[in-house]
């Protein structure tokens, strides 16, 4: 009567053995399944962004930005994010840049940025640039994701240019695209106020104590100038920048100076000069004294609107009756 436990008691536990294995594989296909989603909203939330070093791989939208130059604290506060470091010379720059005050950390200079002061922020992004960043585009990546783009040395367009590549980095794309749109507007709206054929070559310059540098229609402010209708002196340079003599600012003969910054000890030498005194803008009182950093630092969208502004006014004086 023993022998018909055997089959029953074999039965039973092939019957666990079963039930045990279908527990397994629906937990294992459970797991497959959720790797295969996060995998997938990785992959989707993933964008390859091209720059002026290559390519850097971005996931999500960064917060934790450090920028080394100034345009890129414009872009990026007019795309909702405030960097958590910034790049500056002086106490107030940032002030001077957007008007207001914003919380930041200080790290280093344009010039020569503090590596380990950006690497205990713990950014999820670096914004560097071209002209000044490209010799520790390595250190900076093995920081954080890095992109280079260009900004010091580059024209009015390319610096639109760059914006776009910031705001595709942030994840905004779309809303970059709208703010671009608007800052266009602007730029149309204010141009209506040069007048039509305007005969008047300008000179931008930063008059320091041993020379003038003289931004050319490819600089910044020459290129956005020259867009709304206001010739440049310097059209025949390979170089946005070019350091300028006496000699060869009269022989360049502006029709108006604007003066980015003033050696008081060169002007006053210079005015000794004869050849100071026959420039047309000289003779005919159209030197200008503007804002250095906004005209030849900032390089924003909001700071390429306030120079046009400026030009206007400079070059269209209301007249008091």
């Amino acid at each position: 009567m023993e022998t018909p436990k055997q089959p029953l008691r074999t039965a039973v536990m092939l019957a666990a053995i079963v039930t045990l294995l279908t527990f397994i594989m629906a937990g294992c296909g459970s797991q497959s399944k959720d790797n295969n989603t996060a995998t997938s909203q990785a992959t989707g939330d993933t964008r390859v962004i091209k720059h002026e070093m290559g390519e850097t791989r971005i996931t999500g939208k960064p917060k934790r930005i450090v920028t080394l130059e100034f345009s890129f604290v414009d872009a990026t506060t007019q795309l909702g994010v405030t960097p958590v470091g910034i790049a500056q010379e002086n106490d107030d720059d940032i002030d001077g840049l957007l008007g207001k005050k914003i919380d930041f950390t200080p790290v280093g200079t344009r010039k020569q940025p503090n590596l380990e002061t950006i690497s205990s922020l713990k950014p999820d992004l670096i914004i560097a640039d071209l002209n000044r960043h490209k010799g520790i585009y390595k250190e900076l990546s093995e920081i954080a994701p890095t992109i280079v783009l260009k900004s010091r040395n580059s024209s009015y367009e390319q610096n639109l240019a760059s914006f776009g590549v910031i705001a595709d980095a942030l994840g905004e794309k779309e809303k970059g695209e709208q703010i671009l749109a608007a800052h266009k507007a602007n730029m149309k709206k204010l141009k209506q106020g040069v007048k039509a054929g305007e005969p008047r070559s300008v000179l931008v310059g930063v008059f320091r104590s041993d020379s003038l540098t003289g931004h050319a229609a490819s600089s910044f402010d020459g290129q956005l100038l020259e867009q709304a209708g206001i010739r440049n002196a310097l059209q025949n340079t390979s170089e946005p920048t070019v350091k300028l003599t006496l000699e060869q600012i009269a022989q360049a003969d502006p029709d108006v100076i604007f003066m980015a910054e003033a050696d008081e000890k060169l002007i006053s030498e210079w005015k000794q000069n004869p050849l100071w005194q026959n420039i047309t803008a000289v003779k005919k009182g159209e030197v200008y004294e503007v804002n250095r950093a906004l005209w030849t630092r900032y390089r924003g969208l909001g700071s390429a609107e306030k120079i046009l502004e400026q030009a206007i006014s400079l070059l269209y004086p209301v007249q008091s009756k």
